[in-house]
Parts: C-alpha cells; sequence; structure tokens
C-alpha cells in the first residue's frame, strides 16, 4: 500500500502512468524536503553543543596519553566550533560513523553561516540539499583555505544556478570561481583567464579508499602532454605484448596491468643499479612488490563461492577478493609472500600485566576487523586494543584484577572512539565473544559484530521531553 501526499492509500499496481509519475515526484520532494530539515538539525545540533559546552571537571584524567575533549573545528573561518564529542551521538542514531556525521554538521555550518544564500534557497526547497553540499564540501576544504569574503563571493556566484546545471558542471563552477577568486586577490588587474597559466595542475593521485569489490583501485594522473605521450606509447606496447604472449584479455585491462609491470620493472632497476642490499628475487633483482597484504580465506582455500570462483576477505579496503587474484599476485618472481599460521578466534588468550602481545593483539583484530563503535569502518589493524573493563594498575598482584588482558576483555577502538569511550557517557559491555552493546549518553542502544551495527531499542520519550517540531 502506498499513501500519496494528496490523502488516501491506493496500490502502486492500479495506478495510472499519470498518477505514478505524480507519486514519483511528490516522494522525490518529500525526500528533498527531509534532507534540508535534516541539515538545520545538524546545524541545531551544533548549537546545542558549543565548545562551552565541556565541563573538564564532569571527566578525568588518564595522565595526558589521549586528551580530554576539545573544541572542533568543522566547517572555514567564521563558522563556530562544536563540541567534538557530541558528534558521535547524532551520528550513531543516523546510522552513520562518526566522519559523516562530522561532515554533516560541517556542511550544515558551512551553508548556514558561510554560504548564506545556497542555504535559503535549501530551505525554501530550491536546491536539493546535495549539490548544496557538494558547494560547502568545496568551500571547506579549499587550499588555500577562503575566508569569509571569499566563500560568501563563491556563494554569490554559485547560488544564481546551482538548481540549473548538472553536477560535473557545479563541480566545475565551483573550482573555477575559487580560482578566479585566488587570482583576483593575488593581482587585481590581471586578467583571470591568463592566470591559469601559472598553477602548475599536474599529479599522479591513488585514490585507496575508492577500493572496487573485483580488488582494483583508481589512479588518475595529470601530466605534461610529453610525458602523457609517451607513457600512451608504452601502455600500447606493454598491452600488445601480453596478448603476443597469450593474453585473453581486453585491451584496457592489457593497459592496466602494462602499467603495473611498467612500475614493477622500474622500481627492480633502480633498486639494482643502486647496488641495493635488499632482499632479491630468484632471477637476482630486488623484490619489486613491498606492499603488504592480509587476505583471509576459510579453511582450504575453498570459501565464499561466486561466479568468478573462490572469494576471500582482504583486509585493506574492506573488500572481497579472488583466489585467483591471489594466487596471480604470488606467481609473480618479483612478490615477496608470506604465510602466517592461522589463529583460532575462539580461543581464550591471556597474559599477565597491562600489555597486550602480539599474539592476542592479532587475534583481537582478525575476530572484530573494524573498530567496534557503533558504525565505524575503521580497520581494526589501526586501532588502539581497549581493554573493555579498564585493567586495575593498582589491584593486588596475588589479587583479582578486574580488567584482564584477555581476549574476551579487549577489543579495536579507532583513537576518537578510544578517547570518547574514556572520557563520556558511552559505555560498552561484551556479551559474547566479539559481540558488544553499547549505550550512549542520551540512552540508544546498539549491537555490534563482526557483521555491523544493530540498532536495539529506541528510549523512552520522557514526559517533559516535548514531541520533535513537525512542518506542516
Amino acid at each position: 500500500m502506498i499513501e500519496t501526499l494528496a490523502g488516501p492509500k491506493a496500490e502502486v499496481e492500479d495506478l495510472s502512468a499519470s498518477a505514478l509519475l505524480a507519486l514519483a515526484r511528490d516522494r522525490k520532494a518529500a525526500e528533498d524536503r527531509a534532507a534540508a530539515d535534516l541539515l538545520e538539525v545538524a546545524a541545531r545540533w551544533a548549537d546545542l553543543h558549543p565548545p562551552e559546552s565541556i565541563h573538564a571537571a564532569a571527566v578525568f584524567s588518564d595522565g595526558g596519553r589521549y586528551g580530554l575533549e576539545h573544541e572542533e573545528p568543522i566547517a572555514g573561518e567564521g563558522c563556530p566550533a562544536v563540541a567534538e564529542f557530541c558528534i558521535a551521538e547524532l551520528g550513531a542514531v543516523l546510522g552513520i560513523s562518526s566522519t559523516s556525521a562530522k561532515r554533516l554538521i560541517g556542511h550544515a555550518l558551512e551553508l548556514r553561516h558561510r554560504l548564506p544564500r545556497l542555504w535559503a534557497q535549501v530551505q525554501a526547497g530550491q536546491v536539493p540539499a546535495w549539490r548544496a553540499r557538494t558547494v560547502a564540501e568545496a568551500t571547506i576544504h579549499a587550499t588555500p583555505s577562503l575566508t569569509m569574503e571569499a566563500a560568501r563571493w563563491v556563494d554569490t556566484q554559485v547560488a544564481s544556478v546551482a538548481a540549473r546545471v548538472g553536477p560535473a558542471q557545479l563541480d566545475r563552477l565551483v573550482a573555477e570561481t575559487i580560482k578566479r577568486h585566488e587570482l583576483a586577490e593575488a593581482d587585481p588587474t590581471a586578467d583571470p583567464d591568463d592566470g591559469y597559466l601559472s598553477v602548475d595542475p599536474r599529479h599522479a593521485t591513488l585514490h585507496a579508499e575508492d577500493v572496487h569489490y573485483a580488488g582494483t583501485m583508481r589512479f588518475e594522473a595529470e601530466l605534461d602532454i610529453a610525458d602523457a605521450l609517451d607513457l600512451d606509447r608504452a601502455l600500447a606496447h606493454g598491452a600488445e605484448t601480453l596478448k603476443a604472449l597469450g593474453s585473453q584479455a581486453p585491451l584496457d585491462a592489457r593497459r592496466s596491468a602494462a602499467l603495473g609491470d611498467l612500475a614493477r620493472t622500474q622500481t627492480a632497476l633502480d633498486l639494482h643499479t643502486q647496488g641495493s642490499t635488499a632482499a632479491r628475487s630468484e632471477d637476482g633483482l630486488p623484490v619489486a612488490r613491498e606492499v603488504v597484504l592480509h587476505a583471509h580465506f576459510d579453511t582450504g582455500l575453498d570459501g565464499l563461492e561466486t561466479v568468478f570462483g573462490p572469494t576471500g576477505r582482504l583486509e585493506e579496503g574492506q573488500r572481497l577478493v579472488l583466489l585467483e587474484q591471489v594466487k596471480g599476485w604470488c606467481r609473480d618472481s618479483r612478490t615477496k609472500v608470506t604465510v602466517k599460521p592461522v589463529i583460532d578466534l575462539n580461543a581464550e588468550l591471556s597474559a599477565p600485566g597491562y600489555d597486550i602481545p602480539d599474539r592476542i593483539r592479532e587475534q583481537v583484530i582478525l575476530r572484530d576487523r573494524t573498530c567496534v563503535f557503533p558504525w565505524c569502518t575503521r580497520p581494526a589493524r589501526a586501532c588502539d586494543i581497549d581493554h573493555v573493563i579498564a585493567y586495575d594498575h593498582e589491584a593486588d598482584a596475588e589479587g583479582r584484577q578486574p580488567g584482564p588482558t584477555a581476549s574476551s576483555n579487549l577489543a579495536p577502538e579507532c583513537r576518537w572512539h578510544h578517547r570518547l569511550k574514556t572520557h563520556t557517557g558511552w559505555r560498552y559491555d561484551v556479551t559474547a565473544p566479539g559481540v558488544y552493546e553499547w549505550t550512549s549518553p542520551h540512552g540508544h542502544h546498539y549491537r555490534r559484530d563482526h557483521t555491523g551495527t544493530t540498532r536495539i531499542d529506541t528510549p523512552p520519550r520522557a514526559a517533559d521531553d516535548p514531541e520533535p517540531p513537525g512542518r506542516p
């Protein structure tokens, strides 16, 4: 059953083409309205948690290892800062990571304080929130940073067309507007178009966070014309060589492989001519691949089966990886392969004292995979290992230790969420190996395990807590 904005419910199957279009339009308008409201909520949440709301007397110090809560500037110059730990509560109820919640609040403040024309258009339903947020993201992270005056100038130039151009055009317009302002600031008498010649656009960028499920990453570059043509010829030659050697891969895939071969060959030659004492492969050249990857397959390497064959899990990027890909990496004569022993993730390991031995640390990392705070995706290998029940350094050596260094009392937490748990009202308990139940300062409950986060319940509304204001 579908309820239209016009009134009574109707079966979708009974709607005419015109009615379906009207329903789609209404639903999109409702979605845009909700996104605009969420920006307003995020800005108001920041208003309720200014730096003045931080009370050092309400927290305890751990000797300075992590530091207490501080004010967090999350938008451009002229926007108010917020108490950093308020971000996590909003993110948790929205089902997003603390990083995403920080970005949401930052965009809301940037729009309200530095891009007021766009903010007004979003709240009036004239510009979708996502379009305005792309502009806010650009002005927040512009290099060099934009002054309030510069941001207002961008707002003036962009707001008039933000609702009428596509995403790519909008991105280009914002970038061009920022650059023109920089050039005008540098030399008010210069022709802005001439200034582009003084900007060096060359770069070679690996998008390490953009990992495809097929086990690939995106690499983009802006080269000198001569370098670009030389590279193109080298890739064309490498692709043809691979084809002559029997490769059946498409041309683009062979060009990609040729770029990898080019990189490895250059690495090996450079090290060889420098007389390096690094580890060498069977052909006498130094090991070219020195990237560390952690791939996990079930016993016998016959885990999850897909149409592509046996599939395991790659820690880097939290993605699936094909067994054939791993075999291909290992077959390269200049790849160094290290096989580590299998660790029983269900065994209870313990150690005397506070320090965590490597074998226990590795078990916890493999068991939990990421930071165990709700919705956080930071890889466990980059996290602190936290004693869930605090280790008591004052306990009698022969008495019972309430917070032992043991598998069942350890969990990975990224440094930010570790500080959050240490200095705020967030609390969590272990309910089973690798299963944690969190309680927020406002009484919301979440369960976190290796499969992700689940909301357990919603706290009842207090009698003196008014309903959220509705919108007519």
